[in-house]
Formats: structure tokens, C-alpha cells, sequence
């Protein structure tokens, strides 16, 4: 088991704040991944709220063998998430250890030989955060944020976390960038633009890419279906993230 968390990439995705779409991201790059030729899998360690089973399209209660869940696969993706596992709607009154040690369970699943654990964090830079470094110690990080000033300098407060941490972060996704007027195609900018760049080079970190504002991708995610995992402009978003996320493990 040892040997197998060693070789394995632990990829953490997180937020200073939620509402940004974060795992949205996460799932669709998770999914991209698998695509360009990679073995993954999506923990969904947003204890409190876990989305990934609606996104994901996957309900499926998993299986224990040995005391580690068996892991569930779909779009290509093997997928862990504590919304499998409790009724849903149902309010988790846990405090920081029960949640981070709820999340360990997942990391420690039986992921068999996959090569990329990309993990959806919660928002914020508190408990699970900390117990995701210091006992799993993640390969890299992506960090999610809208163009938003206020979700921005929330983003910072992430990316300063990872730093002193010593996880490399590899790069801002800018999601909910910009939206084009399904009827006369004007791009217009809802929570501002620029902001991602502005940020991105104070921290000193790149802008690995930008997902539009899109009914498409809404829809898409609320019915199970990431857009991901088809064709097309949303689709090819996705495969370019995934390529530069790639390109950035390669670095570290």
C-alpha cells in the first residue's frame, strides 16, 4: 500500500470560496484526463456538500472488500464521493476530525492502478485542507475562481496555502469566464474581467485556462452528463485544460 501511494499523483483542486464552480472543474478535468490517455480518479472530499454523484451522473452505493470502498466508474473515471454513502439531502453535523477522517477513507479507497487522484477540496483553507497535506501531501494543486475581485482574493488566500505547505501549484482556472448572448452572440463579462491575469501574476502562478459562462455546461452538470466526456466547443475547453494541467505535473 505504501509502494502504491508513492507512485501515485495526487492532484488537488481547490478554492478560497465556494459558488465558483470548483467541482465542476474537477469533475470535467478528471474526465479530460482519462481522455488524454491517463487512469484517474475523482475524490470527492467536499464532505459537507458533496456534488460529484450528480455531476458525475453516479448513485451507485459502492462496495467495501477489506475494509477499503471499491470505487465506482463512470465517464471513464473511477469516483469516490460521501454521497454515495448517505442518504441524500441529509445534513452532516460533523465537526473537522470526523470529516477529514470521512475523507481519508475515500483517499484510501481501493483505487487499483490508478494513475491520477485528482481531489475535489471543499472551499476554504481549514481542517480538510490541512489533513489532505499533511498526511497525503498532494503532487500538485489547481486553483478554481470567477473573474470576481472578492473571489479572487479569496484564490490567493488558497494559493498561499499550498505554498507554505510546499505543494506546488501548478496554476488559476477562471471559471464562469465571460457569457455569450445566445441570441446575438455578445460576449458580455457578469463577474468582470481581467481579474484571473491580475491575480495570476501577483502570485506568480499561470493561467491554465478560462470556461465560459455557459447554459450548456449547466445543464449538462445538472443532469449528470459533463460535457467532458462528449464533443464539441465545452468538451474542447476541457481537453486544453487538461493538456496544460498535464504539461504543469510534468514540470513538477
Amino acid at each position: 500500500m505504501t509502494a502504491d501511494k508513492r507512485e501515485r499523483t495526487i492532484l488537488a483542486v481547490g478554492s478560497g470560496k465556494g459558488g465558483v464552480g470548483k467541482s465542476t472543474v474537477s469533475a470535467n478535468l478528471a474526465i479530460a484526463l482519462a481522455r488524454a490517455g491517463r487512469k484517474v480518479g475523482l475524490v470527492d472530499a467536499d464532505v459537507y456538500g458533496p456534488s460529484q454523484p450528480q455531476i458525475m451522473g453516479s448513485h451507485e452505493r459502492p462496495d467495501s472488500v477489506d475494509n477499503r470502498i471499491v470505487p465506482i466508474e463512470t465517464h471513464g473515471v473511477r469516483m469516490l464521493s460521501l454521497g454515495q454513502l448517505v442518504e441524500s439531502g441529509k445534513a452532516l453535523a460533523w465537526r473537522g476530525p470526523m470529516a477529514a477522517n470521512a475523507m481519508g477513507q475515500l483517499i484510501d479507497g481501493d483505487w487499483g492502478d490508478t494513475e491520477i487522484l485528482v481531489i475535489d477540496l471543499p472551499p476554504g483553507t481549514g481542517d480538510i485542507q490541512l489533513s489532505l497535506v499533511q498526511k497525503w501531501t498532494p503532487s500538485a494543486a489547481v486553483i478554481v475562481s470567477t473573474p470576481q475581485d472578492l473571489a479572487l482574493i479569496d484564490a490567493t488566500r488558497a494559493i498561499d496555502l499550498f505554498r507554505k505547505t510546499n505543494v506546488p501549484v501548478i496554476g488559476l482556472v477562471e471559471n464562469m469566464s465571460g457569457y455569450a448572448c445566445p441570441h446575438c452572440g455578445e460576449i458580455s463579462d457578469p463577474f468582470g474581467a481581467g481579474g484571473a491575469e491580475a491575480a495570476a501574476g501577483v502570485m506568480g502562478v499561470p493561467v491554465l485556462g478560462r470556461v465560459p459562462l455557459t447554459l450548456s455546461i449547466r445543464r449538462a452538470s445538472d443532469a449528470g452528463t459533463p460535457p467532458a466526456a462528449g464533443e464539441g466547443e465545452d468538451a474542447a475547453v476541457f481537453a486544453a485544460l487538461a493538456a496544460r494541467v498535464l504539461e504543469g505535473l510534468n514540470r513538477k
